[in-house]
């Protein structure tokens, strides 16, 4: 630095005596500026003692830089302060906010404000001394802003692999530690209810499917994760979804979806059940085809028809244990009732002449059996769902399942 000092006599104004004076005054200005942020910060008062002893480094380091700046008139103020900041060290990132880095050079440049002037030889070194200083503290906090921010970056794009691996073990139905283990990482909540959500994603750039997704989580202040595999967006959304929010959230959320149907599967109670929720709407969406009019989001239970035709057993089963084995079970003819209801074609008359009994038994029977399995035999999409769960619960007990 001494040489620089010398070739400096004739530049930005200030003397080689006064170049001197501040060399010699650099390590007074650290400890200094370390005392103040002791009494200013308690946070800083609270550090370990090597991250102190690091953040005094810093400083000297950073006074030895502004001296050589004010030796060479070619040098800029940017370039001499990333090199200070390369003299961090590569964690200060982990263990310091930027927010509370930028009180720390608040407060050095505080310091070196009162003191250098002294240190001038005239008030036109003193201006000198002056401008520098706010020039090169400036410079520093524009630098530690883009370093932050740099390191902001690259734990973003850890996040989102991480985030990825989440969404793929939650598919594939990996082991209970590990998925936990990876989404405490990023924060989620546990246990927290989880709904999977798959269709297809708005468009093939990364970042703009997580600002679709992500956006319309937040209006309805629910946590999500989400991860494209192959042609397919899998949202994983946290929180119980109930009867009367349901719609209101689940259409909110499949706003983030591309074009075509986008199916729901069960809320589960903890993202270590989010698999179930995650394979009955896969199912859903490999069978929703078949049914052209299904509403934009739909439930995977409302889709058991059409899995079951594709071959889902998990649907098969939920059919028979949800409506076949309770009519079957039941007493008052009302398998047999509904049975000829739908072989008639929903003709109440019919179906009472089939059986030989009044209409209004029909009726009291028809009622009793929307009351056991959820499904009315006289809306037409029940009509479908307890038609089919008929034939695939007689074929299901032929072959011995229940």
């Amino acid at each position: 630095m001494g040489e620089a000092i010398e070739a400096g006599q004739a530049r930005n104004g200030l003397s080689v005596q006064t170049l001197r004076r501040l060399e010699y005054a650099s390590g007074g200005l650290a400890t200094a500026s370390i005392a103040s942020m002791q009494s200013l910060l308690p946070w800083f008062r609270r550090l370990p003692a090597d991250q102190r002893a690091s953040i005094l480094l810093i400083i000297q380091a950073g006074v030895a830089n502004f001296i050589v700046w004010l030796s060479e008139s070619e040098s800029t103020p940017r370039v001499t302060a990333e090199g200070f900041l390369r003299a961090a060290p590569k964690d200060l990132s982990r263990w310091m906010s930027l927010r509370q880095t930028v009180e720390l050079v608040r407060i050095a440049i505080d310091v070196f404000e009162r003191r250098l002037p002294e240190l001038a030889a005239d008030d036109a070194e003193r201006a000198v001394l002056t401008e520098g200083i706010l020039r090169f503290g400036r410079e520093i906090a524009f630098t530690a802003a883009t370093s932050y921010a740099a390191a902001a970056e690259a734990r973003g794009a850890w996040d989102a692999r991480l985030e990825s691996l989440i969404v793929d073990g939650v598919v594939r139905g990996d082991a209970e530690e590990s998925l936990l283990s990876r989404a405490s990482a990023l924060g989620w909540d546990q246990p927290v209810a989880a709904t999977v959500l798959v269709g297809n994603p708005p468009s093939t750039d990364p970042p703009a499917v997580l600002y679709e997704v992500r956006s319309r989580a937040a209006r309805v202040s629910r946590p999500v994760l989400l991860g494209v595999h192959g042609s397919r967006l899998v949202v994983v959304l946290g929180g119980m979804v109930d009867a009367a929010e349901e719609r209101d959230v689940l259409l909110k959320i499949s706003e983030g979806f591309g074009d075509g149907p986008v199916v729901a599967g069960p809320t589960v109670e903890s993202l270590a059940d989010a698999h179930r929720s995650a394979e009955d709407a896969l199912s859903g969406l490999r069978a929703v085809v078949a049914w052209p009019a299904a509403p934009r989001p739909v439930r995977s239970t409302d889709l058991l028809p059409e899995r079951a035709l594709a071959g889902d057993p998990g649907a098969e089963r939920q059919l028979v244990e949800q409506v076949m084995m309770p009519l079957a079970e039941s007493s008052g003819g009302l398998l047999e009732t509904v049975q000829a209801y739908l072989e008639v074609g929903g003709v109440l008359e019919a179906c009472a002449k089939t059986l030989f009994v009044h209409p209004n038994t029909v009726r009291y029977r028809l009622r009793r059996v929307a009351e056991l399995t959820g499904y009315n035999p006289a809306d037409p999409r029940d009509a479908l769902v307890l038609q089919v769960a008929l034939k695939v619960g007689r074929l299901a007990h032929a072959r011995g399942l229940w």
